[in-house]
């Protein structure tokens, strides 16, 4: 079981976010599976929306969008005239992670909140060698903090600085029973004002206090912008141990149970059912990928394994 004392599995510092950069470089998609995508048309789909990047203005010619023509040109020019524009070759990348009292938990591994801020760095260098923009959201309890996406491995460090603070925030609060409520949506609320239409939108959270708003959100999301939701889930969430005495603390509540008491696995087992349900019937009806990473394991490993699922 979870061993306390291990700091490294309950902290996060910057300098071990910086050095995950060796491990994202494992998780590029293989050139072979990205061609094979193209071939299928599967590349076009994962650029559904993308913005369109002005690129001149010419002589209207045959055929040519009447839509496209620019009327201040033609104007001046006495001539019709068009403006051509090129796909955007960089892909905007949102980052959300989430960090409520809730994942500051673990039984075995990492606490929750720490596989997060793993998983958010992995993949923000992931994004960042595969030459996109890349930006997040940070929400706790306290704050919510917003960071523009942009190519360059400073902005990656910003958000690596940001992750380490408010998992440090998230510490403090918890340590000193000051969980604070949940403020999920709040992300998801500000994710949209500062996605542009054809981003990648990854969503890290337990999902434990995922409501209907949150749904809705998510849906509004991924109407112009591909998300994933990253579940970061404890085996204790998933599955009781056969037998034993357990006590989980939430703030200054201590809650002991008997993991042998058949009433209270049925009711467990009924519980994490009615949960799992309506988180996959939320991400189907929101139109997003789910993908669940475990705290007993890397998350290094577990993405490599997901990585077609993220990337489409």
């Amino acid at each position: 079981m979870f061993d306390p004392s291990s700091d490294f599995l309950t902290t996060v510092t910057l300098q071990h976010l910086v050095q995950l950069q060796a491990d994202a470089r494992q998780l590029r998609v293989p050139r072979q599976q990205m061609a094979r995508r193209r071939q299928q048309g599967q590349q076009h789909s994962r650029i559904r929306g993308r913005g369109m990047e002005f690129a001149e203005v010419r002589q209207y010619q045959p055929g040519d969008d009447i839509r496209s023509i620019d009327w201040r040109v033609t104007a001046r020019r006495q001539e019709p005239h068009t403006k051509l524009y090129q796909e955007e070759r960089e892909r905007p990348v949102l980052i959300l992670c989430d960090f409520s009292p809730s994942l500051y938990f673990a039984s075995t591994g990492a606490y929750k909140s720490v596989r997060a801020v793993e998983t958010a760095a992995l993949l923000a260098w992931q994004a960042l060698f595969a030459g996109n923009r890349v930006g997040g959201v940070l929400v706790s309890p306290g704050t919510v903090k917003v960071l523009r996406p942009a190519r360059r491995r400073s902005a990656v460090l910003g958000l690596l600085q940001g992750l380490t603070d408010f998992h440090h925030a998230l510490q403090h609060q918890a340590e000193n029973n000051d969980g604070g409520r949940s403020r999920l949506n709040d992300a998801l609320t500000e994710a949209r004002r500062a996605a542009r239409t054809g981003a990648q939108v990854i969503v890290i959270s337990d999902f434990l206090n995922l409501d209907q708003t949150g749904v809705t959100l998510l849906g509004q999301l991924a109407l112009h912008n591909d998300v994933e939701a990253v579940r970061i889930q404890d085996p204790l969430e998933r599955e009781l141990p056969a037998s034993g005495e357990f006590a989980v603390r939430q703030g200054e509540d201590v809650i002991w149970f008997n993991a042998g008491d058949s009433r209270f696995r049925e009711a467990w087992a009924a519980r994490v059912q009615g949960h799992e349900q309506f988180l996959t019937d939320s991400t189907l009806k929101a139109g997003c990928r789910l993908v669940t990473l475990s705290t007993g394991e890397s998350p290094t490993q577990q993405l490599r394994l997901n990585m077609t699922a993220l990337t489409g």
